[in-house]
């Protein structure tokens, strides 16, 4: 009878194939769970521009109402740097791959109890006290997934991809965001005004579910880093990251902020201000100003591997310098030409502004691991990631409704708005090195840093 046993060269070629293919299998899952959770994510925001103020802060006059339920959009962003001080302690410490089906669950629960929530009419000032628990929550759960899916597929990439590979992490919030604001766009033509007030954006909520669990199942079927398991064979793991991180890397910490900064604020004025403000100051219909928002992030999808690979190229930090000078540079013509109230124009001036936005946000998922050793990276990659998006996002949508209440047009005011963080963010970036050359290894010795 013959033998059917591998030899030891097919064993050898199998095991070689098995590593070519587990860069792309962690990719896509991160790009996977990214996806879903900014589904999540979005889906609020979205709603949060639409349809919160009427339901759940109905006492309110409108401006006000837009102003509380984009004020409970915010608190997510607060929530985040929470979320990554404890996904990134216990990721850290006992692995990446646990933590990231943690937050994806954590989202999920969240993300459906909000499509459960009764609103203000129904049981008062509880809505909006449980509304804001909740989105709290989802931003806990955001804050532990973002920056660990970027370093799990940066510490799975070859060194010389890490780039590119990366930056299918990257894909998942403009994968996300379409998806929402598709969801949004079937549901809201499919019946009238009342009844997607009523009960029909809750379906939204609702279907996360399902997502939810597709996630956890496609984070299931991958290895843990093999980096990481590196630092746990040799029982190398930092008791209290978050207290290594402050005491030897804090200055890097704020710096490492600084492109986060930027790249939520305009993401966030494109995608989610521009909603409240298309429909209520330009007077364009809900379903036109979703479709600029898909058609937006349809081009940020597009661009984002090509710019994660061009930093493989060119190095993380002249990308994201250029995309900050050509941010800076578009701000006040984006803002006139929106003024136009056309929606072609619109889709026009904000797919060139998402171009600029991807150039610093593409790079950063291999940019802001390759910053921190890796006893501490999971800590150091969610809260420098997470303190800028807090700034930054949390800030941008309840700003410029402020600013239009009292000007009468935020977007004369928006414009300087973003070129000073732009300069901030420019200063942050002229003092972080160069990374696209460093090896993350499991052997990282700690390592004192003024940057």
């Amino acid at each position: 009878m013959t033998s059917t046993a591998p030899t030891p060269r097919d064993a050898a070629t199998a095991a070689g194939d098995d590593a070519q293919r587990a860069p792309w299998r962690v990719a896509f899952s991160g790009f996977v769970g990214t996806a879903i959770e900014y589904y999540d994510f979005f889906i609020f925001g979205t709603a949060a521009a639409l349809v919160f103020g009427k339901v759940f802060f109905s006492s309110l006059d409108p401006v006000a109402g837009v102003l509380a339920s984009f004020a409970t959009f915010a608190v997510a962003f607060v929530a985040r740097p929470v979320g990554g001080v404890i996904f990134g302690h216990f990721g850290d410490r006992i692995g990446r791959k646990t933590m990231l089906v943690a937050s994806l669950l954590t989202m999920g629960v969240a993300t459906v109890a909000v499509g459960l929530l009764p609103g203000y009419d129904t049981i008062g000032i509880a809505a909006p006290i449980l509304l804001v628990a909740l989105r709290f929550l989802q931003g806990v759960g955001l804050g532990g997934e973002f920056g660990g899916a970027m370093l799990m597929v940066a510490e799975h990439a070859p060194p010389r991809r890490r780039g590119f590979f990366a930056a299918m992490a990257q894909l998942g919030p403009p994968v996300g965001l379409a998806l929402s604001a598709l969801t949004f766009l079937m549901i809201s033509v499919g019946m009238s005004a009342a009844e997607f007030e009523a009960w029909g954006w809750r379906i939204a909520f609702l279907a996360s579910a399902l997502l939810v669990v597709v996630g956890i199942w496609v984070r299931l079927n991958v290895s843990e880093s093999p980096i990481f398991a590196e630092v746990t064979r040799k029982q190398a793991q930092v008791k209290v990251p978050f207290v290594e991180l402050i005491r030897h890397h804090w200055a890097r910490l704020l710096l490492a902020a600084g492109p986060s900064l930027l790249s939520s604020l305009l993401y966030f004025l494109i995608t989610t201000y521009s909603l409240s403000y298309g429909t209520t100051v330009l007077g364009l219909p809900q379903q036109t100003m979703l479709l600029v928002v898909v058609a937006v992030v349809v081009v940020n999808a597009i661009v984002t591997l090509p710019l994660g690979a061009l930093s493989d190229r060119i190095g993380r930090r002249r990308s994201v310098f250029w995309g900050i000078l050509a941010s800076a540079a578009w701000a006040v013509p984006m803002f006139l030409l929106v003024r136009t109230g056309e929606p072609m124009v619109i889709t026009v001036a904000f797919s060139i502004g998402i171009v600029f936005y991807t150039m610093i946000f593409a790079p950063l998922g291999a940019y802001l691991p390759e910053l921190f050793d890796t006893r501490v990276r999971y800590t150091g990659t969610s809260v420098s990631f997470n303190i800028g998006a807090m700034l930054g996002g949390a800030l941008a949508p309840t700003i410029a409704t402020s600013l239009g209440a009292a000007t009468g047009n935020a977007w004369w005011v928006l414009p300087s708005y973003v070129l000073v963080v732009a300069v901030l963010a420019l200063a942050c970036v002229l003092h972080l090195p160069e990374t696209r050359a460093s090896a993350l290894t499991g052997s990282d010795t700690p390592r004192k840093d003024s940057a």
